[in-house]
Formats: structure tokens, C-alpha cells, sequence
């Protein structure tokens, strides 16, 4: 663990969870964070942040590494070089690998793989059914022995009500929140996009927003019943926002995220027949789009995600009903939310971070998400000014299914640190400045 004292000086501290924002310095030694505030002797290390912000490490909740099974498209360490790259220090990575994480075994396996690839704390979140099948409740509690931060059967919306309800009470026991990819699957069908206009004028099966609905609306009342933590994952839809609203007005222990491509995206890029469209939940309408944007406004949405989901350029390069669902996004995340959100004005950087910091933070019930004297020196240095463009072939990740791909963007982390370690340095080739 680094003894040394490094101290970042001069840039906009923001830590939500103290509701700090001001122009300060971060102490960190001992892999800690000392103190917030002007900083007084001398330090081994100091970084410069003045014009930058100075925040709790990035966290994404909603992360899919491939490893163990699909090491083509994903290992945990190529993902975790992905994370830091894009100012992430903490990810969560679900359970739908080959085979799932069903096990105590296979959790500590995805421990054991972080700990060698030594970038980003990495914590599993183990499956709710053995499999992932929604038959057969898999075994939470010796999971949780092994460190699973929450359970999900992602990729497939747990359909039966009477499973659904078992692993709410045995969640509630362990105090683990359940994260669900709300889709009826009956509903959904082999669909590969949104059902709508768009999907009956290119001729091709859609997913119904009401695939959405009907799960959240009926995991609310068996949340309701049971008093469990319940997690909607990626929100798509405006009934969906609507109903998570409605379910906190209620006193329903509800939270949910979104992703930057539901909020910037929408069905007609589906037009193209480019599979990096194709994700699940499928890209929505721009009345969807507004709904979520709205959610993040007036605090419905608790958290921002990427629902990072490599996949091998072989398997996107085939035709669309039949490509795989799912774009990455851990490297351009924050660009693609200051896009959607900051330059726009829905929301600004304090409620953006508490989105990427804290909130989810507090889902999964990790200690990190602050700045608090004593606590873990996860930190990330954003330059909110820098413009860039996203160069898919520059990405870390194994994979480069993104259609983000030569987006001008503005916004990027240009230090990462983790445990008071400087694990990513952003270099400044090729990115134009603000006065350019």
C-alpha cells in the first residue's frame, strides 16, 4: 500500500456524500484519504488540478467482463484496464458469465482474477437462480460468505412470480439488494428492437415497452410485500420511470439506473442495421428518451451505468435479428453523461457524480462513493473542459462494439487513482482543448 503523501491541489473538490463543492486540496497517504482541505506541509507527490474536478472514484454498477467463458470478447483485466482508462475505480460485474456466477466458488474466482489484474476493485454480483435459469434459487448466503454485493439473473428477467418472491425474502435476510433486467420474456419474444413504427417499417420483431412495465410493476407489489431492496436495472422506458416514481412516492424500498445510450439514442439509429445498436433493453422512442432524462432530473433515477457488454467483432458482424444485444461503454461513459446531462442542463455535476459515486454506493452497500477522511483513496481528477474524440481502436477493452465511434465528446478523467495509487494517467495526444 503507498505510504507516500500525495496531495491533489487546487481543483473543484465535489464529494456528494459530504456535500462538499469547493476549490480545495485532497490529501491521500497510506492509500487514505487524509483530509479535504488547504493542505499544509510537505508532500511526495503533488498533482495539479486547478481548472479540473476532484472527486470520489467513478463507480459503475452495471458491468459485464466475460470472464470466466467468453475471454475473447472480455477478461476482468482487460475490463478493469477499460475502467481506469475511462475514470472508473470500483465496477460490479454480473453474474452472466459461461458458467454464471452461481457459487461461492465462482465469486471468489472473480476475486482472485482482480486481485492479479490489480487495476480496480471488482465486485461480483452472483446470480439469483442457479444457472440463471429462474427455476431454482441459487445459493445466496453462501455467496454472500464470499463477498456477492447482490444478486441478478441479467440478461433474463426472472419470470416466475413464486422464484421472484423467494429470493426477495432470502435477499431481505442478507440485506443484499435484488437487481432486476425487468423484460417479460413472453412478451419480449425473440423481438431485436423496439416495438414501434420504426420496427414494423424495417419488418423486424420488436421488444414492447410493456415487457418493461409488467415486470416492475409486478416485482413493485412483491417488493412491497417482502420490504426487500429492489434494484431496476438500465430503465428503458417512460412507463417504467413512471412506475419506479410511483413505487418511491409509495415507500417502496425502489431504486433504478440508465444508460448513456437510452438517454442519447433512440429506435431510428436501428435504421442503419448496424448490430452496435443492438442492445437489451433495445433503444426506445424519444418520448422514452425525454422520460428518462426527466428521471434523472427529479431524482427518480438514482444512478448512471453503462451496461458495458463486449462482444468479438465476428459476432456483430452478422445481420441484425441475429447479432448479439449489447454495446461498451465503460471508456466513453462519462463524455457520452456530460452530453446527455451537463451541457444540456438537465442536471449538474454534483447530482451527476452523487449518480456515478455514492448512490450506487450505497445499492450495493460498498464503503467507497466518498472522500471522507479514513476512507479508501479511490479518487477521479475530470477535466470537465477537455474535448476528444472516441477512437474505438485505442479502446483497452478486448472489444470495439460501440457506435460511438468517432463522437466528439467533452469531458474525460485524467487521473485515476485507487487505494492512493495513480493507476491511470490519461495522456493528452490528440485531444483538443476548450480553447482551440
Amino acid at each position: 500500500m503507498p505510504d507516500k503523501t500525495l496531495v491533489i491541489k487546487g481543483g473543484r473538490v465535489i464529494d456528494p456524500s459530504q456535500e462538499i463543492d469547493e476549490v480545495t486540496d485532497v490529501t491521500i497517504a497510506g492509500g487514505k484519504v487524509q483530509a479535504v482541505g488547504e493542505a499544509t506541509g510537505h508532500a511526495a507527490e503533488t498533482i495539479d488540478a486547478t481548472g479540473k474536478i476532484v472527486c470520489p472514484g467513478l463507480i459503475d454498477m452495471h458491468v459485464h467482463l466475460r470472464e470466466p467463458g467468453r475471454e475473447d470478447a472480455e477478461t476482468i483485466a482487460s475490463g478493469c484496464a477499460a475502467a481506469v482508462a475511462g475514470g472508473f475505480t470500483s465496477i460490479a460485474c454480473m453474474p452472466n458469465t459461461e458458467p454464471a456466477l452461481d457459487t461461492e466458488a465462482m465469486i471468489e474466482f472473480v476475486y482472485r482474477q482482480a486481485a492479479r489484474a490489480d487495476l480496480c476493485n471488482v465486485f461480483p454480483i452472483g446470480a439469483i437462480t442457479k444457472v440463471r435459469e429462474g427455476k431454482e434459487l441459487a445459493e445466496m448466503g453462501q455467496m454472500v460468505r464470499a463477498g456477492a454485493v447482490g444478486f441478478s439473473d441479467d440478461g433474463r428477467g426472472v419470470a416466475s412470480p413464486a422464484v421472484m418472491f423467494r429470493a426477495m425474502q432470502y435477499a431481505t435476510m442478507f440485506d443484499k439488494a435484488l437487481i432486476q433486467h425487468c423484460e417479460d420474456p413472453d412478451l419480449a419474444g425473440g423481438g431485436c428492437m423496439n416495438a414501434g413504427l420504426t420496427s414494423t417499417r424495417l419488418g423486424m420483431p420488436g421488444i414492447p415497452a410493456m415487457a418493461e412495465e409488467m415486470m416492475i410493476q409486478r416485482d413493485l407489489l412483491l417488493a412491497r410485500n417482502t420490504r426487500a431492496r429492489y434494484h431496476v436495472s438500465h430503465v428503458s422506458t417512460a412507463g417504467g420511470v413512471e412506475l419506479v416514481r410511483e413505487g418511491k412516492k409509495r415507500g417502496i424500498d425502489v431504486t433504478t439506473e440508465v444508460c448513456p445510450h437510452h438517454l442519447l439514442l433512440t429506435d431510428d439509429c436501428v435504421e442503419t442495421f448496424d448490430t452496435n445498436f443492438k442492445v437489451n433493453p433495445p433503444l426506445r422512442t424519444r418520448e422514452d428518451v425525454d422520460a428518462c432524462i426527466a428521471g434523472v432530473a427529479d431524482g427518480t433515477i438514482d444512478c448512471l451505468v453503462t451496461d458495458h457488454a463486449p462482444h468479438g467483432r465476428e459476432d456483430k458482424e452478422t445481420d441484425f435479428q441475429n447479432a448479439p444485444f449489447g454495446m461498451i461503454g465503460l471508456e466513453v461513459a462519462l463524455g457520452l453523461y456530460v452530453k446527455a446531462l451537463i451541457t444540456p442542463e438537465h442536471c449538474d455535476w454534483p447530482r451527476l457524480i452523487a449518480m456515478m459515486t455514492i448512490n450506487p454506493a450505497r445499492v450495493l452497500g460498498l464503503k467507497k462513493g466518498t472522500l471522507e477522511p479514513g476512507s479508501a483513496a479511490d479518487v477521479t481528477i475530470i477535466d470537465p473542459e477537455m474535448t476528444w474524440t472516441v477512437d474505438t481502436s485505442a479502446f483497452r477493452s478486448h472489444s470495439r462494439n460501440s457506435p460511438f465511434g468517432g463522437w466528439s465528446l467533452k469531458g474525460r478523467a485524467t487521473h485515476t487513482i485507487v487505494g492512493g495509487r495513480l493507476n491511470h494517467v490519461f495522456s493528452h495526444e490528440n485531444v483538443v482543448s476548450a480553447q482551440d
